[in-house]
């Protein structure tokens, strides 16, 4: 029937845009621009830092897959490498001038190769190392800090087990990063973390703190489909907070629409969002948020950044 395609001519269309894919990208074809101004900035500190921030974890091959296990393989084979130089340069040619990103070796050396082949990108990055170790820890953060890392923060992982009894830690591991004289923020899956960093006092210069809304499928399997738990709450405690807030895991792992997650994040009081993408994601995600971020006039919390 005409309209119809049956699965050998599919199979020929298919082979045939590869191979134009292919070709296109052999020839190194220029990435397109965001439309408009450009992605807007904001401040930490004396860093200057794009509103949106390139997520780390598909760098890193972990990508959040729920159940499907298979993801993880598939993300690995794509991002090689050559790969994620390439991610990098796209980034930077669309206006994201700094990534998040954590201690996986392999990652970091391409972040090394990028910089000494031109690279602008700057990094904010969190130390794996064990915190409750301060001299292992110390020598984690001098590492990093000696190769480059324009700012540390405290992993999440480690934060959301620091509040209450063991915030002492986590002063003690802020402390450290400090004394490095870089800027220093503190992670957290978890609104505790945050409060605990306020109450406490803990000179920290900035948050990175999970933060989406709950209107997708997957929000309530609680099968690693969820980091914001409290987003309502989340937004009203950091009306108050005058450090800046690095919002992250906005788009619950794919699984929100990024026009959605950017509209809530910003305008519910986020100065900065983390965007987990692959390089064929970047352009029209951050057309994206730079339209989204024109159309917010005005907000109940300030910009802190």
């Amino acid at each position: 029937m005409p309209g119809q395609m049956n699965r050998r001519d599919f199979v020929k269309g298919s082979v045939a845009g590869a191979a134009l894919a292919a070709g296109a990208g052999a020839l190194g074809a220029a990435a397109p621009s965001p439309a408009g101004g450009g992605l807007p900035k904001g401040k930490i500190g004396k860093m200057e830092v794009s509103r949106i921030l390139l997520g780390g974890n598909l760098l890193t091959h972990f990508t959040h897959s729920r159940d499907l296990r298979y993801v993880y393989a598939l993300a690995a084979h794509y991002n090689t490498p050559a790969k994620i130089r390439e991610t990098l340069e796209v980034a930077e040619a669309n206006g994201i001038n700094t990534l998040s990103i954590h201690t996986v070796p392999a990652a970091l050396k391409i972040l090394q190769e990028h910089r000494k082949n031109g690279g602008k990108m700057q990094w904010i990055i969190c130390s794996t190392a064990p915190i409750n170790d301060a001299n292992a820890y110390g020598k984690s953060i001098q590492q990093l800090v000696d190769m480059g890392t324009d700012a540390v923060y405290i992993w999440g992982v480690h934060a959301d087990g620091l509040t209450g009894a063991n915030v002492g830690v986590l002063a003690k591991a802020v402390e450290i990063v400090k004394a490095t004289g870089a800027l220093c923020g503190v992670g957290g899956h978890q609104l505790a973390v945050v409060q605990a960093v306020e109450k406490e006092k803990i000179p920290a210069d900035f948050y990175i703190k999970t933060f989406h809304h709950h209107n997708y499928p997957s929000a309530k399997l609680n099968h690693d489909s969820m980091w914001c738990s409290n987003p309502e709450e989340t937004a009203k405690v950091m009306a108050t907070v005058e450090k800046p807030w690095i919002s992250f895991k906005v788009m619950a792992a794919g699984a929100i629409p990024p026009q959605s997650a950017f509209k809530y994040v910003f305008e519910n009081g986020a100065d900065f969002s983390l965007a987990g993408m692959f390089d064929f994601e970047i352009a029209e995600d951050v057309r994206i948020a730079t339209q989204v971020l024109a159309s917010i006039k005005d907000r109940a919390r300030p910009w802190r950044g």
